[in-house]
């Protein structure tokens, strides 16, 4: 029977990442000889394994050396990445490699080229000149373009067990709406500290709810405060928010006395035509159209938006990306430097965010609906911490949070 032998060093007791190995082995039809194995004494010493993939046939070996790499797995002696042509604008070469969010190196030539930067479900594009390796999308492609195939030569380094206790670690296993909600957004605020001290960046991605729940005003006071850097919605969550600060009113609803307004369902539809006449939101702004909302705050503090739309919208509003593979390019241009993103009320942009960004930044999503929750914990337990709870009471306590020692 065909075997070979793959070789796993870092943090893989820990982490657990040598028996996810073993487990997928055995998941693949296969069976296993450990021929050595090499703990670290310390915490932060790295151990290392050797082991002898025994596999039915072929296509269950590669089917078990695929699934091993993305655990960090090599296999002993291997060569230096294989490239292939691309056949035309948009198309792979046959038999390219998909990538995952988790930091991956290729073998190129005689040394080791790090994916710069670490996203999910590209292929590779690689530039032997320049020693760079890179992730693509389809929309990215040109013909003739030298892209990654087969397995060969990538070294992928999944995310480690931290040397610490943190709430990333320690809530993400399970969604729940029984959690210590109050302690695990305090955590989140010392994380935004951090980060900010840090030189990185934060995310915001935000639906409307974050108006229908009255969470605006402490949403504008987290972007007064420095906390917010980049914005990623929809047309619905400008429109409403706008909707808000024009006519009091989200969806019609007057959110002070949580009742409809009279001809309020028209509001929405103003308010599009007020920034619409305006020619945008920054004009609207400095015309003093706009005066308050969270819109209004990323334009004064200098927060960078992307609104990207859907066949749903009305309008939709002049800074609408109505484009879809051009918004996608400008997210993913907005997602290098990030240290944390804020997933907030929004099934389809959080998703959709969650799959550009690298394993190495800090996911926190907030719904009401679990299932979310579920979707973007399944990215990782160690990136992760989901919170099933009303948004604006969450951006309520968080800002209280940061207010508290240290912040704003």
């Amino acid at each position: 029977m065909p075997s070979k032998v793959i070789e796993v060093r870092g943090h893989i007791i820990d982490s657990l990442i040598l028996p996810r190995i073993l487990d997928e082995i055995l998941n693949h039809e296969g069976t296993f000889e450990v021929l050595d194995v090499g703990i670290g004494q310390r915490r932060t010493d790295p151990s290392c394994a050797r082991i002898r993939v025994i596999a039915p046939d072929e296509e269950h070996l590669d089917e078990i050396l695929a699934a091993s790499r993305d655990h960090g797995a090599e296999v002993a002696g291997e060569g230096p990445v294989q490239l292939a042509q691309a056949p035309r604008d948009g198309v792979f070469p046959e038999g390219f490699y998909v990538t995952t969010s988790y930091p991956t190196e290729v073998h190129l030539d005689d040394q080791w080229v790090p994916l710069q930067p670490s996203r999910m479900d590209c292929g590779i594009r690689v530039d032997r000149e320049a020693r760079r390796a890179e992730p693509v999308k389809f929309a990215q492609v040109r013909a003739g373009d030298w892209i990654v195939v087969g397995q060969q030569g990538i070294h992928v380094n999944p995310p480690a067990r931290g040397r610490e206790r943190s709430v990333f670690e320690f809530m993400s296993s399970e969604v729940s709406s029984e959690k210590p909600k109050r302690a695990i957004i305090r955590e989140v605020a010392d994380e935004m500290r951090r980060v900010r001290e840090a030189g990185q960046k934060i995310l915001l991605v935000g639906g409307p709810a974050l108006v229908h729940t009255g969470a605006v005003p402490a949403v504008v006071a987290t972007i007064e405060a420095g906390y917010v850097d980049r914005l990623f919605a929809g047309n619905a969550l400008a429109v409403h928010d706008i909707e808000n600060a024009l006519y009091g009113t989200s969806l019609g609803v007057n959110l002070e006395r949580a009742l409809a307004a009279e001809e309020g369902h028209e509001n929405h539809m103003r308010a599009i035509n007020r920034i619409r006449e305006a020619g945008g939101i920054r004009e609207a702004v400095e015309a003093g159209v706009l005066q308050s909302g969270i819109m209004h705050a990323c334009v004064r503090h200098g927060v960078e938006f992307v609104l990207a739309g859907s066949i749903r919208d009305d309008g939709p509003l002049p800074d609408v990306i109505t484009d879809v593979v051009e918004a996608q390019q400008r997210m993913m241009a907005l997602t290098e430097g990030l240290g944390i993103a804020l997933m907030a009320g929004t099934a389809l942009h959080s998703i959709a965010t969650g799959n550009l960004l690298p394993s190495t930044t800090r996911i926190v999503a907030v719904d009401i609906n679990p299932s979310v929750i579920t979707k973007m914990a399944d990215r990782g337990s160690f990136q992760t911490v989901g919170l099933v709870t009303d948004v604006g009471l969450f951006f309520e306590e968080l800002l209280t949070h940061l207010q508290a020692e240290g912040g704003d």
